[in-house]
């Protein structure tokens, strides 16, 4: 999927309120601007993804989503707690490749997962996308069990202005790549809100990829600082 601009610009961020693993991955960039959006699991095959068609509109989302706290001001995560599946991981920022999709976090470090610098931070305005590997060719990965979250489940996520973001479930769903519902997971919000994702479903070992994407909703349900 090509980027809508040059990935060394990053559009600027309305004001606050005012309103996606296994093995190497290759995630088509533009996750708050949109268009045709898959997450990949990619060793050896190269993706070629088509250009984005348009930007939904988040009215339908806005109608449907649940009540959030007052969203934060801009701050990059640090760290990443789901006490529910063990998971205590440090963040690094994902960019856009080369090639317009946005890079995975290193293979070769299975306690690490990934925010998109280029949109909102986890507790601003918007869909915050944060991504990690199910697993790699060493073994299991952060994102192992993510699949068993529910709704109601509590994800923290520590911010470098010392505020601990705390986001609770909406849904966990998987879904195809091939029938990937760009518009509901990446529509733009007005409220603060996260999506977590990894791979999923059947491994196809001939493609070396994953069949599907598991991909969690969650809304900021509470903010304090540490």
């Amino acid at each position: 999927m090509a980027y809508q601009q040059s990935p060394q610009s990053r559009p600027p961020r309305p004001a606050p309120g005012s309103g996606p693993l296994s093995r190497r991955l290759m995630w088509p960039a533009g996750a708050f601007l949109l268009g045709t959006l898959l997450v990949y699991n990619s060793i050896d095959t190269p993706t070629d993804p088509k250009p984005p068609q348009s930007r939904p509109a988040a009215a339908a989302t806005a109608r449907n989503a649940p009540l959030s706290s007052p969203p934060l001001t801009r701050s990059i995560p640090k760290r990443l707690a789901i006490p529910e599946i063990a998971v205590d991981a440090p963040f690094m920022p994902l960019s856009i490749g080369p090639k317009g999709q946005l890079n995975a976090p290193p293979a070769n470090d299975t306690n690490l997962v990934g925010w998109f610098q280029g949109g909102a931070t986890p507790g601003e305005r918007g869909a915050s996308i944060i991504a990690g590997h199910v697993d790699t060719k060493t073994g299991p990965a952060v994102f192992l069990q993510l699949r068993l979250l529910k709704k109601g489940s509590q994800i923290s996520i520590t911010r470098a202005d010392g505020v601990v973001a705390t986001f609770k479930v909406d849904s966990v769903e998987t879904f195809s790549k091939a029938q990937f519902p760009n518009d509901r997971v990446y529509a733009d919000t007005p409220d603060a809100q996260l999506r977590v994702i990894t791979c999923g479903g059947t491994y196809n070992r001939a493609a070396k990829d994953y069949e599907s994407n598991v991909v969690v909703f969650a809304h900021l349900a509470s903010s304090a600082r540490k």
